[in-house]
């Protein structure tokens, strides 16, 4: 059925550019000439490779960061209750201010542009790792005490197992999120990636370049949300799925 719902959008968009035909609506047939062009000449795969590359590196320091931060919260309330204001206020900054004052604080450089990024989603992991940490059952927490569980054991037999599904939950709304910044601090602030290109091809009025582009890095990210992203959330919800 997706196969059919995507020619289905293929055969509407074609008529639409034959019935309208402009520069500014291509036919899928232009769009996909570019994108054979610009996979031919390598440019394709690198602008992509580095987009990835941004995108990795944010989503890894912001699933780390918020995860650690999160369940520190979740764990002491007197803590949670000092830095709840200031989750909200990181909530609630948006994106485009964070990139914008990382650029003029940091300068034009990759470190600023994927802690920029990095800090948007931050706030998001650590909100839902946090009700994580306070919805974990005591009794495993007691079950280790009376076992002696070390550190290690505590955290791959108690921890991890409770806070896997908040876990996947985070890191799906986190590509999500993330990929769409990086664009956007790609199209401010850096010489090459996908938003760059965007940009460029937005300067030159050339639509089927943009759609090009955007399409094959939407592809891409499909993929990882399909052989990546969902095996993870399914395994980390598995338990929820066995009869009782």
């Amino acid at each position: 059925m997706a196969a059919v719902s995507l020619v289905g959008l293929c055969l509407a968009w074609d008529i639409a550019a034959e019935i309208w035909p402009s520069r500014a609506f291509p036919p899928p047939l232009d769009v996909w000439r570019v994108l054979v062009k610009e996979a031919a000449g390598g440019d394709l795969f690198y602008h992509l490779g580095m987009t990835l590359w941004r995108v990795s590196a944010a989503f890894v320091l912001a699933m780390a960061a918020g995860s650690v931060i999160g369940i520190l919260l979740g764990g002491n309330r007197r803590i949670d209750q000092f830095f709840s204001p200031w989750v909200v206020l990181f909530l609630n900054i948006p994106a485009l201010v964070v990139i914008v004052l990382a650029y003029i604080w940091f300068g034009l450089n990759e470190a600023a542009a994927i802690g920029a990024v990095a800090i948007n989603k931050i706030p998001n992991v650590i909100v839902t790792m946090r009700e994580g940490a306070r919805a974990m059952d005591p009794r495993y927490r007691e079950m280790a005490l009376v076992y002696r569980f070390g550190a290690f054991d505590r955290i791959r037999h108690v921890l991890l197992p409770q806070l896997q599904p908040y876990f996947a939950a985070s890191s799906r709304s986190g590509i999500a999120l993330i990929w769409k910044i990086v664009l956007v601090v790609e199209l401010l602030g850096r010489s090459n990636g996908v938003g760059f290109q965007i940009y460029l091809y937005f300067q030159l009025f050339d639509v089927a370049a943009i759609l090009a582009y955007t399409l094959a890095f939407v592809a891409i990210m499909l993929l990882i949300e399909l052989l990546l992203v969902q095996p993870f959330e399914r395994h980390a919800t598995r338990w929820r799925r066995r009869p009782a």
